[in-house]
């Protein structure tokens, strides 16, 4: 049966998308014309792939057409030649055999990419944001959400990123071991962010996008080769951490496509071979000075190994969070603590915690914030209460499935 045009377009643009634009930035030495060459070649694909059928190797379509509309739109140029001398000499492009699009054989530029989008020279915002925005294919407001700004500040960090890359001729290429550690931090935030946009999607039907996820890990797992044998703690915790999270992607949803929360799961549709990978990881992680990445993933092993949902050490988890949030002042650590110490010390301790942390402000647009307050409200059976912070945190949900979860919990409590 032929492939669907419309669908084989989408399904390209969620999991190759990266892959595309790292491609064109190595020919052309230029984010911007790399982007709206993808763009248009897409955009064609549509119609295109509507009257021919889909092509035997879509991916290589795509990358070929978008290097002609970029070769088109340069040559209207007027300094055109003056153009690509300076892409030539700049280092962004290197000297290459063209690799054979009709396979697999496409050379991993994304790693080239995060390593340029993670220069030194960025404010360190900007690098993760660019890195988002080019690798993962994210929209500027899926990347403001991370950031907790908005999206036209965003738009701006995101224009000046491009423009000094460009400007400044930083080279296309992963740097030596010695350049390594000073964009180490950047890189793996972005890996990260990429692989938490696709485990909570910012909008839409999904409640996981699994192509996000499975490139994240594969970046994972890739720096943690890299690296090795000194392999930094956080590289590892990062790995172990996407690993486990992912593990229960199968049951985080019920046939209907509605959330299952974490102490209702089917512990037995976890993959336990991606657990069993990520345990050593977290070990090997905690056996140094232990980062953000290292203590989340300690977090998340605790939840995995615990056969039964009442078999989890949640003091263990009270404590990882507080070193978790020494190290990070994130107010949404702070948020996940108060949830685990209303696990370990009560639910009235709980939503003490949570109370203090809504006084404070920084997080009364995050609906994630007002969906915890309710839920305690709820177990502690202040229904009306719980009922208001329901309706407050569907005012700010923008996922589907999340917005349903959220839908169904307010009728609980309200009906």
């Amino acid at each position: 049966m032929p492939q669907n045009p419309n669908s084989a377009v989408d399904d390209l643009y969620r999991s190759d998308w990266g892959r595309i634009v790292a491609t064109l930035i190595r020919y052309f030495g230029d984010f911007e014309v790399a982007e709206e060459a993808a763009q248009e070649a897409f955009a064609i694909a549509v119609d295109q792939w509507r009257a021919e059928g889909v092509p035997e190797f879509p991916r290589a379509w795509i990358i070929q057409t978008a290097k002609h509309k970029a070769i088109d739109r340069l040559r209207r140029q007027t300094r055109f030649e003056e153009k690509l001398e300076s892409y030539a000499t700049s280092g962004l492009i290197e000297t290459v055999a063209e690799p054979n699009y009709d396979t697999d054989e496409i050379p991993d530029d994304r790693l080239r990419l995060i390593f340029t989008c993670c220069h030194p020279a960025l404010a360190l915002d900007a690098q993760v944001a660019l890195t988002l925005r080019t690798l993962g294919g994210l929209q500027t407001d899926e990347i403001a959400r991370a950031f907790l700004v908005p999206a036209t500040t965003m738009a701006q960090r995101l224009v000046r990123a491009k423009r000094k890359i460009r400007d400044a001729g930083i080279a296309y290429k992963v740097p030596d071991t010695n350049d390594m550690p000073e964009r180490l931090d950047a890189v793996l935030t972005a890996v990260y962010l990429i692989f938490n946009e696709g485990y909570a999607p910012t909008r839409g039907e999904p409640v996981v996008r699994a192509d996000l996820c499975t490139e994240a890990i594969r970046l994972g797992r890739l720096l943690h080769t890299l690296m090795a044998p000194q392999t930094p703690s956080e590289v590892a915790g990062l790995l172990a951490l996407m690993l486990l999270h992912d593990s229960r992607r199968d049951a985080r949803l019920n046939e209907a496509g509605d959330i299952v929360v974490l102490e209702v799961q089917d512990r037995n549709r976890w993959n336990h071979a991606y657990i069993d990978e990520a345990l050593p990881l977290v070990q090997e992680a905690l056996r140094r000075f232990p980062g953000q990445f290292a203590l989340e993933a300690a977090i998340s092993a605790e939840h995995c190994k615990a056969a039964r949902p009442e078999d989890t050490d949640w003091q263990q988890i009270v404590r990882y969070y507080t070193l978790l949030q020494q190290v990070t002042g994130s107010p949404i650590v702070a948020l996940n603590r108060a949830v685990a110490v209303a696990m370990a010390d009560g639910l009235e301790a709980g939503l003490s915690a949570i109370d203090l942390l809504a006084s404070q402000g920084d997080l009364d647009e995050y609906h994630l914030l007002h969906a915890a307050h309710a839920d305690l409200l709820r177990r502690l059976g202040s229904t009306s209460e719980a009922a208001e912070s329901y309706k407050r945190a569907l005012e700010l949900v923008t996922n589907d499935s999340e917005r349903r979860f959220l839908e169904r919990r307010l009728a609980e409590v309200t009906g």
